[in-house]
Parts: structure tokens; C-alpha cells; sequence
């Protein structure tokens, strides 16, 4: 077997490797962070037709709360508007439930309920309307099943509902969608999009690091006494005589 010798050609080699592999990243790097950049911050938000869209709720009598359990276990109720309803949200083991605070009656979160949500937040027309059994990439900073309302608008919008309270989650658009891709090429998730401390990228900066030192120890390398002539061309001190 032939041994590896550590010489300057071979940290040359490898470097030259090393250095073009991840001059593409570096590349990728500044190529995603200009186009976030340059990005209209207000489009990637998404929020559509704002966000404010709690009313006041109506003065008068409400369902007892005591009531509420139903021969479950209720661990919390909040009561809050939905829209211009006032609605219980009923924690129990086996989830949330919404109730009408007027009434008592259950309120089943349907298709219609989601567009209702839907449209407080962008007043564009619904295209279509559909169920997700679990968070999608667009949607996933929350959890459990949720409404999908696309609306036919300049940045094709989607708004997402969730399937047990009712309440409105995120709005993304196509600007979005576009910072999203290049925030996956920025921080290597390419999975999740969420971290930037995973292992991939965590090699990468030690690879970075590696490609900083041998590039130090190969400049050092390339130079020859030769090249520190200059500093050794001193002008020798003349020395002046006084003739007495």
C-alpha cells in the first residue's frame, strides 16, 4: 500500500478539490442572500389583506361553561371571536372543539367556515379550497390538519385555516415561495427548511475552515528566500571624513 505523503502537492491537490467544491456553495451562498435581499419584505410576509380581524365581542348572555365538559375532561376553554361570533374553544385529551358561546351548540369547521376565515384576510376571489391531513412545507411552523384556501390573485395566495379551532395560520404567496427556495439553498436544509445547525452544514463550515488553513500553509509554501531579497538590499550607511 502507498503511503500518503503530507507535501505541500498534496495539500495543493486536495485544496485545489476542496476549494472548488465549495467555491459553488459559497456562490449558492451569495446568490441566495442577494435575492432575499432584494425581495419586497411586505410580499414574503404574505399576509395578504392584514392581519387585524378580531371584533369586539357582542355584549349579553353566554353559555354556561359549566357545562361545557360533556362527560369529558375539559383542561381549558378560551373564549374568542369568530368573526362577529363569539365561539368557546374547548381543550380536552381528545382535542379542540369549538363551541357557540350564544347557543352551546357545536360548530363543525367546514369548508365554507374556511373560506369565511379565508376571506377576512384577502379579499381576492377563492379558487379553491382544500383539506391537509398534515402541515405542508408552506405551512410548517404549525401542527395538526388545517384548510388550505388558494385565492386567484397576482401572487396566487393560499391561505391556511386549521381544521379544529378555526383559526386563520399563514398566508404565503408566490414571492414567498420564492424567498423560501432560496432560504433552503442558503441554509442546505433542503428537507425541512427550518434549521441551519444540522450536519451538512456544520461540515461545510469545517470544510471552510480546513480550505482557510492548508490555503495559509500553501501560500507560505510558495514563497523562496528569493522573493525576500528586497529586504536584505539595504544601503549601506555612508560614513563621511573630516579632513583636518
Amino acid at each position: 500500500m502507498k503511503r500518503i505523503r503530507l507535501t505541500p502537492l498534496f495539500f495543493r491537490r486536495v485544496h485545489k478539490w476542496v476549494g472548488l467544491i465549495l467555491g459553488l456553495q459559497f456562490l449558492l451562498w451569495a446568490l441566495s442572500g442577494s435575492v432575499m435581499a432584494l425581495l419586497d419584505k411586505d410580499k414574503v410576509g404574505g399576509h395578504g389583506g392584514g392581519m387585524s380581524h378580531a371584533h369586539p365581542l357582542p355584549a349579553g348572555e353566554y353559555f354556561d361553561v359549566a357545562a361545557l365538559p360533556r362527560g369529558e375532561a375539559v383542561t381549558g376553554v378560551v373564549l374568542r371571536d369568530l368573526g362577529t361570533r363569539p365561539v368557546y374553544e374547548v381543550q380536552s385529551a381528545k382535542g379542540v372543539r369549538l363551541v357557540d358561546a350564544a347557543t352551546g351548540a357545536d360548530i363543525r369547521v367546514d369548508a365554507a367556515m374556511a373560506r369565511e376565515v379565508a376571506a377576512m384576510m384577502n379579499e381576492a376571489p377563492i379558487r379553491e379550497v382544500s383539506v391537509l391531513a398534515k402541515a405542508n412545507l408552506e405551512a410548517r411552523d404549525h401542527e395538526g390538519a388545517m384548510w388550505r384556501v388558494d385565492f386567484a390573485d397576482t401572487e396566487n395566495s393560499s391561505a391556511y385555516v386549521s381544521l379544529d379551532t378555526a383559526r386563520f395560520l399563514v398566508m404565503r404567496g408566490d414571492t414567498w415561495r420564492t424567498w423560501d427556495f432560496f432560504w433552503m439553498l442558503h441554509n442546505m436544509d433542503y428537507v425541512n427548511r427550518k434549521s441551519f445547525n444540522h450536519p451538512l452544514i456544520i461540515f461545510v463550515a469545517f470544510g471552510a475552515l480546513w480550505l482557510s488553513g492548508t490555503g495559509f500553509y500553501l501560500l507560505f509554501k510558495s514563497f523562496s528566500r528569493a522573493d525576500f531579497r528586497w529586504l536584505r538590499r539595504r544601503r549601506k550607511p555612508v560614513v563621511s571624513r573630516s579632513i583636518a
